[in-house]
């Protein structure tokens, strides 16, 4: 079974930039959709952005034009860009394979001044 492991974390002021990555075994993205989930204190886990094996991004309206999905050539790395973030954004962050619903184990991301 496919493993992923979610890093890049941590704290950041408002109006900063973090770059999280997923990593799998192999190059299992490019056969395997994969998605950004987030979840915030006493909130379900939301959807926050999809990459498809063709390379096609899509997001949520909360994010879009401030988070950017993509994957290394290898396709064994997803990488999510965070721009101009928010405290609304402090959350957990996961990845998972939309086909079998592997997930990550979560990467903490805290927007504060």
């Amino acid at each position: 079974q496919a493993q992923l492991v979610e890093s890049g974390g941590g704290l950041v002021q408002p109006g900063g930039s973090l770059r999280l990555s997923c990593a799998a075994s192999g190059s299992i993205f490019s056969t395997n959709n994969v998605a950004w989930y987030r979840q915030a204190p006493g909130k379900q886990r939301k959807f926050v952005a999809v990459l498809t094996t063709d390379g096609v991004a899509s997001y949520a309206d909360s994010v879009k034009d401030r988070f950017t999905i993509s994957s290394d050539n290898a396709k064994s790395t997803v990488f999510l860009q965070m721009n101009d973030l928010k405290p609304d954004d402090t959350a957990v962050y996961y990845c998972k394979l939309m086909i079998g619903g592997t997930w990550g184990q979560g990467t903490q991301v805290t927007v504060s001044s």
